[in-house]
Parts: C-alpha cells; structure tokens; sequence
C-alpha cells in the first residue's frame, strides 16, 4: 500500500496509448515533471562546461588561417568574448522574462509564434545541435587516439567510431541520472580551466625565456578580405558557443531570476581573458604555419615543450571535450523537449521517464542524429555550417527581445539591458550572416534549404495536424516508445 506521500501512476493514463493492460502498476515518489535541481555553481558549470568543450583547442587554427596574422587573431578573440557577452546580456533579460525552458525556441515562440519558432526548432535538430554534437565527439575521438600515432596521420574511420560510441554513452548517463551528470559537469569543469591554466602556465614560463619572436610584427600580413574575416569570427564564435545554453534548462534552475543572470556574468569575462592568453600561449610556442599544419594545437604545442610529459596535454584536452559533449547533450535535448510538448514535433518527444524525469526520447532522437553528422570529418566545414544558422536565430532571439518591448512593454522584466545593448547585437549578426554568402556560399545556401524545408512540414503537420505518416504508424510508434523509455507525458500544475 503506498503511503499518503506517493503517487500511483498507471502507464499509460488518458494521455497515453497504452491500455491498463498492457503495463503493470507503477508507484512513483512524485510528479512527472521536471525538477528545480541547478544551482549557481552548476549553472557556471553548465556555461563553462560547454564553452569549454573544443572550441578553443580547434577554432585558433580556422583564425588564423583565415586573418593571417598574429595580432588580428587576437583581436578576433577578444571581439567575440565582447559579442557574447553582449548577446548574453540580452539573454540574461529574455530568460527572466520568459521563464520557460527551450532557449531561443520558447523565445522566438513568445515573440514570432509557431512558424518560425518551428523552424528554429527544425534547424536546431536537423543542423547545428546534432553538428556540434559531431564537432565535440571527434574533437574527443582524435585527442584521445592522437598519442598512439605520433608519427602519422590519425585514422579517420577509428575517429569516427570512438566519437560514435562516447555520443551514446553521453547520451545512456544524461538520461540515467541528470543529478549525477551534474555532479560530474562540476568536477570536468575545473579538469577543463585546469587544462587551459596549463597551456596559460607554459606559454608564461616560455615567453619569460625570451620566445616572443612570434608577436614582433604581429599585424604582418593581415587580410584585407571583410569574407576571410567574418569566417574568423565563425570560427571564434563556434569557441564561445554555450554562453546562451543554460536558458535551455531555466524550469530546471534554482531561483532562475537570481542565478541565471549571476552564472552568465561570472562566465563570459572569465572564458574571454582564459581564451585570449590561453592563444598567446599557442602563438608563444608556434609559428601561424605550425598552428594551420596540425590537426591538434595542444597537442603540437605540449610536443613542443613537455618533451616526456606531453601526454598530459591531450588527456586534459579529452576531458575538457568529453564534459563539454555532456553538457549539450543534456542541454539542446531540453529544446527538444519543449518543441514537441507545444505540439511542434512528434508526442513521444515530450514524454519524461516516469522514474527519473529525464526527457529520454529526445535523447535518444538527437543521438540518432548526431550519429548521422559523423558521416564528414572535416570539422572546419561543420563549425561553418552550423554557425551561420544558428547565428540567424540567435538574432532572431534578441529581435525578438526588441519587439516585446515595443509589443508588450508592461510585462514584467526582473533585469532590463538598455536598448542600445540588443541593437548593437543584431546589427553585428546581421554583418555576420550576410559577408558569408559571398565567401561559402555552399554551405550559406545548404543551411537555407534545410531550414526552409521546415515550411511545408509546418504546414501539414502543425498547422492542418495531418501527420507525414500515418496515424496508426505513429501510434504504434509511441506505444513501442512509452514502452522503451517507460516515459509518460508531463503532470499539469494544479492547484489542490
């Protein structure tokens, strides 16, 4: 007999398609519903766990590579910690005034409605989270295999395989326990300073022994082409990607109109100043030509000064890249979850395991996806690829933030930036998206199409709620789902 303190859930009840037969009585401690369990600590760490992922150990080679030079490719660093923060800044205003789960999708929904917020979600789930997903896991996978082929090129097919198998086990641990993946965020994100602190160290303790011949002409040679530039930015942009992912999980965060703002405050100058020295330590160590000829920056740059103890270098590395994986793994499915539960994506997308109230179907879809991103190695086109949408509704966020303030101006706002702030933002990102076009203009228009596939799905699926397979397809399918994640839809707030 349960006590007064328990819930009997029989799965499925009158929101689900199994019958009382079909599955036995379960007894549940409380409401299948998401819970308050992120603090201050783990919101830095959620921010920081994925800034910190591998962006900084890849994205200094698409820099310079790109800029040419010593000097702008510092100045491209420090330019794009001041743009995320103050995109973070707009962020901090959207996520305490709506206070929802989903990001940029609960945001663009508020302010747009259904259609575009709907194809930020296609976007989302068919472009830059499964992508990134891709970028982090290889990033991992040749870090990882890097010291056992020291004298020749990493197997690209080993790679892929290693970054495979760590996507599903990232993908097992987020939907098993979100609580202890939270734990561990806290533990690899000083692994991930730590690693950063060390490149920072050396490069210090190397430019003290007189090695700044790298940086006596720093602008020598400084590209004049406004398209090389912007795809530098992408590039710098892709590092500090994750300043906005923490208002993914707001419903899930701890007195979110306190913490939420605090997290991202102390985030973004502590990532800009470890960044910015942190490719001052790289430069110190290696030439430009150096830096563009390896696949693995700290890798050449521990090679170069560690001597024996160079292994420390890409283990620190893997575990910066794995924690990062982890985080947006557990993040980007929290979109998911809101998208499908306003009626955007299929049901079964929005149900939660009824035992540990994690969202597992999402799960599971965008690993299948991340899965299919593997199908390239060439991580320089993905972090192009990836971050000229997202950056199209990144602006599409804070246009949105300036609309309700037109719209709906009475409705509260706990931190309101100034006006100059999110204007200034948009007028950067629309620079941003347009010199692109000119420079990749494949990967622009690939982007273009597939978010612009989402419009006839729209239309069919959401707006006339005829399903692209049929209904008895799909029914069978959640069932056959229910019965796999022993998922149920979310409890409603009443009041007793």
């Amino acid at each position: 007999m349960p006590s007064n303190n328990t819930k009997v859930v029989k799965s499925p009840t009158e929101n689900m398609l199994l019958s009382p037969v079909e599955t036995p009585t379960q007894v549940i401690p409380e409401k299948v519903k998401m819970k308050k369990q992120l603090g201050l600590l783990e919101g830095v760490a959620i921010i920081l766990g994925i800034i910190f992922g591998s962006g900084i150990f890849i994205s200094p080679k698409g820099i310079i590579q790109e800029v040419n030079s010593v000097g702008f490719s510092l100045v491209v660093w420090v330019l794009c910690g001041l743009l995320s923060m103050i995109g973070a800044l707009c962020y901090a205003e959207l996520g305490t005034t709506i206070p929802k789960s989903g990001g940029d999708y609960a945001y663009i929904y508020e302010a747009f409605g259904p259609l575009p917020s709907f194809l930020y979600l296609w976007a989302a789930n068919l472009i830059f989270v499964p992508t990134t997903n891709a970028i982090m896991g290889l990033t991992f996978a040749k870090y990882v295999i890097q010291p056992f082929f020291r004298s020749c090129d990493i197997p690209e097919d080993g790679a892929t395989v290693v970054a495979a198998c760590t996507i599903c086990f990232l993908t097992f641990l987020n939907g098993y326990n979100v609580k202890a993946t939270t734990r561990v965020q806290n533990v690899f994100m000083f692994c991930k300073i730590g690693a950063l602190v060390l490149v920072i160290i050396i490069g210090v303790v190397w430019m003290g022994f007189g090695h700044v011949e790298n940086f006596q002409r720093p602008f020598e040679g400084t590209t004049t082409n406004v398209g090389k530039m912007s795809k530098a930015f992408y590039s710098g942009i892709f590092s500090y990607s994750g300043w906005n992912y923490l208002n993914f999980m707001t419903e899930e965060l701890k007195n979110p109109y306190v913490n939420l703002p605090r997290a991202i405050y102390i985030s973004i100058p502590l990532v800009t100043l470890i960044y910015v020295l942190a490719n001052m330590a790289y430069l110190s160590v290696l030439t430009p030509d150096a830096m563009i000829s390896s696949d693995a920056i700290a890798v050449t740059f521990g090679n170069n000064v560690l001597g024996n103890w160079a292994w420390i270098i890409p283990v620190m590395v893997a575990i910066s890249a794995f924690g990062g994986l982890s985080v947006h793994i557990m993040t980007s499915s929290r979109m998911l979850y809101v998208g499908a539960r306003n009626g955007h994506f299929p049901t079964m997308l929005s149900h939660l395991n009824i035992q540990k109230c994690s969202p597992m179907p999402s799960l599971a879809f965008l690993n299948i996806l991340s899965l299919f991103m593997l199908c390239t190695n060439d991580i320089h086109t993905l972090i192009t690829y990836c971050t000229i949408v997202e950056s199209f509704f990144v602006m599409l966020s804070v246009s949105g933030l300036l609309y309700l303030r037109w719209k709906k101006p009475d409705i509260p706002r706990p931190i309101k930036v100034n006006i100059t702030v999110p204007i200034i933002f948009v007028l950067i990102c629309v620079f941003l998206i347009i010199l692109p076009c000119f420079e990749a203009p494949y990967e622009v228009l690939g982007g273009v199409l597939i978010t612009l596939s989402g419009v006839p799905v729209y239309f069919r699926a959401v707006r006339q709620n005829k399903p692209l397979l049929p209904q008895s397809f799909m029914d069978k399918l959640t069932v056959i789902c229910q019965k796999i994640f022993i998922s149920a839809h979310e409890d409603e707030d009443v009041e007793e």
